[in-house]
Parts: C-alpha cells; structure tokens; sequence
C-alpha cells in the first residue's frame, strides 16, 4: 500500500484496531465489473480480528461486486469534531484492506450475528436471540479479512 504522507497523524496498529473496533457504522467499498466503484454504509462487528456484516441471502450490488472480485475497503470515521475558528475538523479513521467472503460455516455464522448483540442491542439479548432465530435463515453474513489496516487522527 501507499506510504501516508502525514506520518505525524500516523496511528498505531493497536490505535487504529481500537478505531475500528468502536465504530458504529463503516463504508465497504467494493468495484463491479465494469470498474464502477460502489461504496455502501454497513452496520458491522469485529470479531476474532475480522470485519463481519450482514446482507441478505437475495443479493445485491455490493454482494454481486466482491463475489465476482474479492478485494474491498472498508473505512471506519470515529470521533469528530469541527472546529470552526481553526478551518478543520479532529477526528480519527481506520481504513482496512482486505478480502470479503461469505460465511458458510453455521456456527462462525452466529457467532458474528450475536457478536452485533453486545454492540448495537446490549439491553436487548434475550430478544436479539429471537431475533436471530426467526430472522437469520434469511440473512447472510460477509468476513472482511483484514490483511491491512491503517489510522489516522488529527487529536
């Protein structure tokens, strides 16, 4: 990957892992194949140090685009703040690129659906766990490997 110009807003690994794992949504970004790029909000989950989200079994645009070529980004804006007076913005971001799978395996399945428990339901579980039953079958879920991930802030 390109080197970062700015090294002084440069976050670590562990930074930059911490960016990610705290965000409430993130943009996949996938191309289909005409090169059209596609980018798309996704509700997601860390897991095992993977980026996991939800899409349905019916497919779609961005289903279609990392089927027929695997390699996405996925890009992650955590706090923000504008500061007027300055002409800037501070703010930290972690972008992740790697390769999107569909998961087949059952139990790695549930896994990453009650892993969004926790993060965007946590006085829900009992019912996040009905939910799962009665919505999963009809729902798939993509791993992002994470074969590089980087940071940045402006604190």
């Amino acid at each position: 990957m390109r080197e970062m110009r700015r090294k002084d807003r440069l976050l670590s690994q562990e930074e930059a892992m911490e960016v990610l794992e705290k965000g409430e949504y993130g943009i996949l970004a996938t191309v289909d194949g005409g090169g059209q790029p596609y980018g798309v909000p996704v509700s997601y989950v860390v897991l095992d140090g993977y980026v996991y989200f939800h899409a349905t079994n019916a497919g779609g645009h961005k289903t279609e685009n990392f089927t027929k070529n695997n390699k996405v980004s996925f890009t992650v804006v955590g706090a923000t703040q504008v500061q007027p007076d300055q002409f800037g913005t501070l703010y930290e971001s972690a972008i992740v690129f790697g390769e999107a799978s569909m998961v087949e395996d059952e139990e790695e399945r549930l896994a990453a659906f009650r892993g969004f428990l926790p993060k965007y339901s946590p006085a829900f579980q009992v019912e996040g766990e009905e939910y799962i039953k009665n919505a999963g079958p009809l729902a798939s879920i993509v791993k992002i490997s994470i074969n590089e991930l980087s940071g940045k802030s402006k604190r």
